[in-house]
């Protein structure tokens, strides 16, 4: 498995989704401040604790991911497309370095420093599910090939699901039921935690 093109997949697909989010108008209509599925998040915030993954990795896989600074949400998130797109940029262009997945990266928020090759899947995940937040957000299709999903389940499925491991103050929130014929998608999504309609998986 290729997990930096999968992941680079994800991340770009998150990218475009991000995109097709409305700034306010002069009737103040707009979409960074509608509720994401992340409880308690609206669009903006989501979009800027996507941006601080971004760097935070990026940092992580330079070998400096154990410094605090590098995983802070950005202050002025005045454009949040266009922030997220450079971070998100950041990213790629450093897991595209020769030799990433070999590397030790640290991940405070994991409280672990592990390989390159399952932090960069740990990355894929998350972008997966990010990306359909923000999908799901706005109201529109997210467009992932299957050989991204299937990595993203095989990811999540490994993430512990211990209740004293999940909810606040933790990464992931409980997980919820999953239905018998769930696809990939929809699997991976309840897997971490969201419960999604129907209607946010066409």
């Amino acid at each position: 498995m290729d997990v930096v093109r999968l992941d680079r997949i994800a991340v770009e697909e998150a990218v475009r989704v991000v995109g097709l989010a409305r700034d306010e108008d002069e009737a103040g209509a707009g979409d960074w401040e509608r509720d994401s599925p992340c409880a308690g998040w609206s669009l903006r915030r989501l979009v800027a604790h996507m941006a601080a993954q971004h760097r935070g990795f990026a940092a992580a896989a330079r070998g400096v991911g154990g410094e605090p600074a590098h995983w802070r949400e950005p202050e002025d998130l005045g454009a949040p497309a266009e922030v997220h797109r450079a971070a998100a940029a950041d990213v790629l262009d450093a897991f595209a370095e020769p030799g990433v997945e070999g590397r030790e990266f640290t991940l405070p928020e994991l409280g672990l420093t592990v390989p390159g090759r399952p932090a960069i899947g740990f990355h894929l995940v998350d972008y997966v599910v990010h990306a359909w937040d923000v999908a799901a957000t706005l109201g529109v299709r997210l467009e992932l090939p299957d050989d991204v999903l299937a990595a993203a389940l095989a990811v999540a499925r490994r993430v512990p699901a211990d209740p004293g491991s999940r909810g606040d103050g933790f990464a992931f929130a409980p997980a919820s039921l999953v239905p018998e014929g769930a696809g990939a998608l929809e699997e991976t999504l309840r897997l971490l935690g969201r419960k999604p309609e129907p209607q946010m998986l066409l």
